[in-house]
C-alpha cells in the first residue's frame, strides 16, 4: 500500500516537474543552485514580451558584430519569453559561477551608462539584475552549458 501511494504521487508531481524543467536536457543541465533576487521595488509599466525579445534581439547583434566569436549567448524562452537564458559556447568563460558572475557585472558597466538608469538615477545603484527585474523577466537562468546551471528567480 505504502509503495501504491508512493508511486501514485510521483505521478501526479511529474507532470508540474516536467513542465517547469523543460529546458532541461536540451538547453542547459539540471539546475544545481538557485537564488532569489529582489531589490527592485517597481517594475517598468511598458516592459512585456517585446520588450524582452527586443532586449535579447540587442544583446545578440552586438555579440555578432563584435571582431571576436560570441562566448556565450542569450535567449527568451518560456511563456511571455520571461526566462533569459545565458549559456556559455566554450569551457572557459563560464568555468564557475563565479566567472559567470563576473559577466553580469561586467554587463551591469554597459547598462549604467544607459539613458533609462540615469533617468530613473540609478546609475550609481542599478545591476544587470535590476535591468532584469525592471524588463520583468521571472528568472534567468546561467549555465557552462556542460556541467552546471545557476537559477536567478525575480521576485515582483
Amino acid at each position: 500500500m505504502t509503495r501504491l501511494i508512493a508511486i501514485f504521487f510521483a505521478i501526479a508531481l511529474a507532470g508540474p516537474m516536467a513542465a517547469q524543467d523543460r529546458y532541461v536536457g536540451y538547453y542547459y543541465p539540471e539546475v544545481t543552485s538557485e537564488e532569489t533576487f529582489d531589490r527592485v521595488v517597481r517594475a517598468s509599466r511598458g516592459a512585456g514580451k517585446a520588450v524582452r525579445i527586443d532586449f535579447v534581439n540587442v544583446l545578440t547583434s552586438a555579440q555578432l558584430d563584435a571582431p571576436e566569436s560570441p562566448r556565450f549567448v542569450f535567449f527568451a524562452k518560456g511563456e511571455n519569453s520571461g526566462t533569459l537564458i545565458l549559456t556559455a559556447l566554450d569551457d572557459d568563460v563560464f568555468a564557475t559561477l563565479y566567472r559567470a558572475r563576473a559577466i553580469m557585472a561586467q554587463m551591469t558597466v554597459a547598462v549604467r551608462q544607459g539613458g533609462f538608469f540615469q533617468q530613473e538615477e540609478l546609475q550609481y545603484v542599478a545591476t544587470f539584475y535590476d535591468l532584469l527585474q525592471l524588463m520583468q523577466f521571472d528568472e534567468l537562468v546561467i549555465s557552462d552549458g556542460r556541467t552546471w546551471t545557476h537559477k536567478v528567480t525575480f521576485q515582483r
